[in-house]
Order: structure tokens, then sequence, then C-alpha cells
């Protein structure tokens, strides 16, 4: 992985280490949304909803655009896609970790399993 897409992938999960922003982007996952629209749901001023959409745009996670007086956000996938592709490397650990797990259930449940 290149220095750059480091950062990218640095600056992502900075980004969704806030749990009111990972709430606007679920939110914009159903569709664009006014600034006023994201602030609803949190006990929180706009100028602070403000700067948790700057962090979004600032990782390429949502974007702002112009529609007559007011500027709908929008949720953008590509970062979101760069961190399921690097996850995905990991898949395998992740797999035969639960196939020991499922092994040593298995062990301790011996009578359910001649059970079924």
């Amino acid at each position: 992985m290149t220095r750059s897409a480091d950062d990218r992938l640095d600056i992502t999960f900075a980004a969704l280490a806030n749990s009111t922003r990972r709430a606007i982007l679920a939110r914009l996952a159903e569709g664009e949304a006014t600034v006023n629209e994201l602030a609803e749901p949190f006990n929180m001023s706009l100028p602070a909803i403000s700067k948790h959409i700057k962090v979004l745009e600032r990782a390429g996670l949502i974007t702002q655009g112009q529609k007559a007086q007011y500027r709908p956000c929008t949720i953008d996938v590509k970062p979101l896609q760069e961190i399921s592709s690097w996850t995905e490397q990991y898949r395998h650990i992740w797999e035969a970790r639960f196939d020991q797990l499922d092994n040593y259930i298995d062990q301790l449940n011996p009578k359910e399993k001649n059970n079924e």
C-alpha cells in the first residue's frame, strides 16, 4: 500500500472514530440531507454539526452540493470501499479464528452435536 493510500486510510478511520460522524453517514446512506436535517437528532449546535461535516468532507466521505439556496450533503462510498478492501486482506485470519472457536464449542458440548 502506498503512503498516500495509508494517509487516506488514516484520515478515513479518524473521521469514523466519532459516533456522531458515523450517525451522520448512516443518515446519508438513506439519501441526501441538508445540514439542518442532519443536525435534527443531535443535541448540539449547527456550528458543531458543521465541524463534523467538514471532517467527513476532508476524509472524502461526503460531498456538499449546491441546489438553489441550500447545500445538500451526500455520501461518497469510495473511502468506505478502500476500508473494505484493506480489511478484506485479514478475512482469512477471522475465518480461521471462527473455525477454531467452533471446534472449541463442539468440544465443550459434544452431547448437543450428537443430538442434531
